[in-house]
């Protein structure tokens, strides 16, 4: 079961003298998220860097960021961690944005190129093959041009904006998180708030209301997209789940057993 330790208690308290460094993924899927952080008190209080999934869990292990919203995936690598604030990036059904692509369907396809931006979706991807899907294809690791090898019987996983406009070019795509909870009954947490040392109580309960101010004026973050390949208001409504709740608790043990099956 993860452990959602307390801050004073189980570790010892860092206090810093200098602003908290704050890293979030690049994906529009964050931008509630961000926009609450960037139109609230704290972010006077944060240095705050934006990339894609994988980069930011990397820098959170090499201690380059103090918390980070980042793949769940890397919760088993790190010697401490604390997952902080009650909202996430998760969904509870189909994601839209985390799928899996290709030209035939998914009992024809034999190789599977797994996208070099993430970490928890492509161990996922791996997962429902084995468990849901139950087929045993190669799985090889992509560079950033990736996209024009799905042809065949070759297909990939993609996740973020780039899976939303993939949507309207592929013959087939398969909704990882559709996928899981057909599986399993439970929502899917992708990404987390999670520190890699116990910070100010204080200071999570006010990142917390920030959160919690963008989540709650989707609408003015809706006047910020420009973008026009899907429907943001129906994805960030119906589609991604940001609540950090007890089923979703439930869904991140379940998938971090099953890593640590894989092992």
């Amino acid at each position: 079961m993860v452990a959602f330790p307390t801050f004073a208690t189980k570790f010892k308290l860092i206090v810093l003298d200098r602003k908290i460094r704050v890293g979030a993924v690049s994906y529009l899927n964050t931008k509630p998220l961000l926009y609450g952080i960037e139109n609230s008190p704290v972010i006077e209080e944060i240095s705050l860097i934006t990339e894609f999934p994988a980069r930011i869990a990397d820098m959170l292990l090499r201690d380059e960021i103090d918390i980070g919203l980042v793949p769940v995936s890397i919760i088993p690598q790190m010697k401490e961690y604390h997952i902080n604030t009650r909202y996430c990036i998760g969904c509870d059904g189909p994601v839209a944005s985390v799928c899996l692509f290709s030209e035939v369907p998914i009992q024809e396809i034999k190789t599977v190129i797994l996208d070099y931006q993430s970490r928890t979706s492509v161990l996922l991807a791996e997962i429902l093959f084995e468990k849901y899907w139950q087929q045993k294809p190669v799985f090889v690791t992509s560079g950033p041009d990736f996209l024009h090898q799905i042809n065949g019987t070759t297909a990939a996983v993609i996740i973020g904006d780039r899976a939303l406009r993939q949507r309207t070019v592929s013959a087939y795509f398969y909704d990882l998180g559709e996928a899981w909870k057909q599986m399993t009954g439970l929502p899917f947490v992708f990404a987390a708030w999670i520190s890699n040392k116990a910070l100010d109580p204080s200071w999570v309960v006010r990142f917390d209301q920030a959160n919690a101010y963008g989540v709650q004026n989707i609408p003015r973050v809706l006047e910020q997209i420009t973008e026009s390949f899907f429907d943001f208001k129906i994805y960030y409504t119906r589609y991604l789940s940001y609540r950090l709740d007890d089923e979703k608790k439930k869904g991140l043990d379940l998938f971090l057993e099953m890593l640590a099956d894989k092992k």
